[in-house]
């Protein structure tokens, strides 16, 4: 809705073939990527789910290299090494707990999200950050409403008067996820897609200590060591970012 006047006013639209393939395609790897990640939360902690977040720049920094050839730096390299420790003390045993399922479910979130990031920025090079984010609302309006209609479909009218009883939080999810979407699509014109997605990172650990503020969640000392190395790798990613 916030986006409509924007794209009816003086916004240009590519022409590009490649461009509006790249929209549509982003429109499907977003909102499959949001289910799987509610689904996620659904079953398992806030404290892990956040830190996991940090595969995502190391997921885009490998798909650059192919789709669109941002090859990173050793240093670069060093930082995704930290990420991948800092993991073992986030995730550890919990692989083989109920958290399994939830932790597997935000794996396949991470995969079609970095993917998306990648075609987003083959987007941006066709076009500006703004026209990309107008139409990427736009574009996953009617992808969204299917994906309600089918997975809701035997419960929507409870689903309505949830959303009726709580319509202040979506109203500042929508708010908060399109701010964060078209800064990152501005981060994106700036910087490689995996730096970019690093900077994501670095709230790993409030992440974890939201977990246990709101909901009790435990190993916090364990994973907040994993989510500050974690952030440590992210800012070496984002150091060499702006280095370049």
């Amino acid at each position: 809705m916030l986006c409509l006047p924007v794209l009816f006013g003086s916004l240009p639209l590519p022409r590009s073939g490649e461009f509006w393939t790249n929209m549509v395609a982003c429109s499907f790897l977003t909102v499959a990527g949001n289910v799987l990640l509610v689904f996620a939360l659904q079953s398992t902690g806030l404290s892990i789910l956040g830190p996991i977040n940090a595969y995502k720049s190391v997921i885009s920094l490998l798909l650059g290299v192919f789709l669109i050839g941002e090859v990173p730096t050793p240093m670069g390299m060093l930082g995704v090494l930290l990420i991948l420790t800092g993991s073992y003390f986030v995730v550890g045993r919990d692989m083989n707990q109920p958290h399994k399922r939830g932790i597997q479910l935000r794996f396949a979130a991470l995969v079609l999200s970095a993917t998306e990031a990648v075609v987003l920025k083959k987007a941006i090079l066709l076009s500006t950050p703004l026209t990309t984010f107008v139409l990427w609302s736009i574009l996953g309006f009617p992808v969204a409403a299917a994906a309600i209609a089918l997975l809701l479909r035997q419960r929507l009218r409870t689903e309505l008067a949830l959303f009726g009883q709580n319509w202040n939080t979506y109203v500042w999810l929508a708010i908060t996820t399109g701010l964060m979407q078209l800064a990152t699509l501005f981060t994106f014109g700036k910087l490689q897609v995996g730096y970019s997605l690093a900077l994501f990172q670095l709230s790993a650990p409030l992440s974890v200590l939201l977990g246990y503020h709101y909901f009790k969640e435990s190993s916090i000392r364990k994973r907040l060591l994993g989510s500050v190395i974690m952030a440590g790798g992210a800012a070496l990613i984002v150091v060499q970012g702006m280095r370049d």
